[in-house]
């Protein structure tokens, strides 16, 4: 039987329709690209950055979620407000975002925490001194990253971090800077105070000085405790102050 020829129109046509078909498969490839594109690029992570353990919460950096108000009691809902004034939000990350899971814990962390930095006799300087020794032995590379510029801006000498950085004598340093990374050397590591020692801080600092430098190295040594408990990591947007694996 012989076949019908298809006229000029309908072979435009037949052609047409083809080529609609593969414009719209390279469409449709073309998207899926993009989109597959756009998906790594979310989920990768930033250049340079390790990844996360599987345990780590992605807003936290946390093993321990993000804490809501509204999961609190009426008790812990008002140590959460005042813990998080003024930006009535409490931090993502820290010791606070940490003690907010015990929110009487975090209440009295506050209470001293406010009163040795800011309302101590040591005054700012030698508070963050005694701070960056706590941190370093503790080797609490948060706590450190969020002091080591606290410490510069309140006046101590970089040459002064290094040493407690790295561990190294004190030799050649003030008098003052040297008896508190030598007490938080000796309590931090050996866990005793030599007489000596304790008289020289009592003559620089006075008696209330050499306890409220002993409790700025203990709270800082417990914040750094729960840090570590809870393997805070650095936000990507937080300065980092890196610290030698050995003392």
């Amino acid at each position: 039987m012989r076949m019908k020829s298809c006229s000029p129109t309908s072979r435009a046509d037949v052609y047409a329709g083809r080529m609609r078909k593969l414009v719209v498969a390279a469409m449709i490839a073309g998207f899926a690209t993009i989109a597959l594109g756009q998906s790594d690029k979310k989920t990768a992570p930033a250049s340079g950055a390790a990844a996360l353990p599987a345990d780590i919460d992605p807003q936290s950096y946390s093993r321990l979620p993000l804490i809501k108000r509204d999961d609190l009691d009426e008790s812990g809902k008002n140590i959460y407000d005042a813990v998080a004034a003024p930006n009535k939000t409490a931090p993502a990350t820290g010791p606070v975002a940490v003690s907010l899971y015990s929110p009487k814990v975090a209440e009295a962390m506050r209470l001293l925490n406010d009163y040795l930095r800011f309302g101590g006799v040591l005054g700012r300087r030698n508070t963050e001194v005694a701070i960056l020794v706590a941190a370093r032995e503790f080797d609490q590379v948060y706590e450190w990253s969020g002091h080591e510029q606290a410490a510069l801006t309140n006046g101590v000498d970089q040459s002064v971090i290094n040493v407690i950085r790295n561990g190294r004598d004190v030799t050649g340093l003030s008098e003052k800077d040297s008896v508190i990374i030598r007490c938080g050397r000796e309590l931090l590591r050996d866990h005793k105070l030599g007489s000596d020692l304790y008289a020289k801080a009592v003559e620089l600092f006075g008696k209330q000085g050499m306890v409220e430098m002993a409790a700025v190295m203990g709270d800082y040594a417990m914040a750094a405790i729960m840090l570590s408990a809870a393997d805070q990591h650095l936000p990507p947007d937080r300065k980092v102050f890196p610290l030698p694996p050995t003392r």
